[in-house]
């Protein structure tokens, strides 16, 4: 039964999905070479203005390296979640104001003060994400992001 239905998925995609680097030539860094780094992801968490100052969605490759650069002004006690764009990518590290962590997974992080997370990650499962300040209904209080 689980062959016919391995046999049936492969059939409707047209062969295995697997994630595609933005460079051939990856070398002993893998995922993580510099010729396979997107462009980074800057969102600032500020009272009243929106999180992200582009276009949405985000578009992201699935199998790419990228940075995504949160800054808080410290204008209110502000959060930001998004668990299934966490469940989405593999963590590298996230850095707090200078402070490495190596974190396995993450549901949302929350900023009590003004500072600074930079989350380095690979993107993996294709799909659309939001993340977003809880409690609020405005566009701009969320950023949708697109793995292809």
């Amino acid at each position: 039964m689980k062959k016919l239905a391995f046999a049936l998925a492969l059939g409707l995609t047209g062969g295995p999905v697997m994630a595609a680097p933005l460079c051939d030539d990856l070398g002993f860094a893998g995922l993580l070479a510099r010729c396979n780094r997107g462009e980074p992801i800057v969102l600032t968490l500020a009272s009243g203005q929106p999180l992200l100052d582009g276009e949405q969605p985000v578009e992201l490759q699935s199998g790419a390296y990228y940075v995504l650069d949160m800054t808080a002004d410290g204008s209110a006690e502000l959060a930001l979640v998004g668990p299934e764009f966490f469940r989405a990518i593999w963590i590298n590290e996230v850095v707090i104001n200078d402070i490495e962590v190596r974190a396995m997974a993450l549901d949302s992080l929350e900023f009590d003060a003004a500072g600074q997370v930079r989350l380095s990650f690979i993107a993996i499962k294709p799909g659309t994400y939001d993340l977003r300040i809880p409690g609020t209904t405005s566009d701009n209080q969320r950023v949708q992001i697109a793995i292809r």
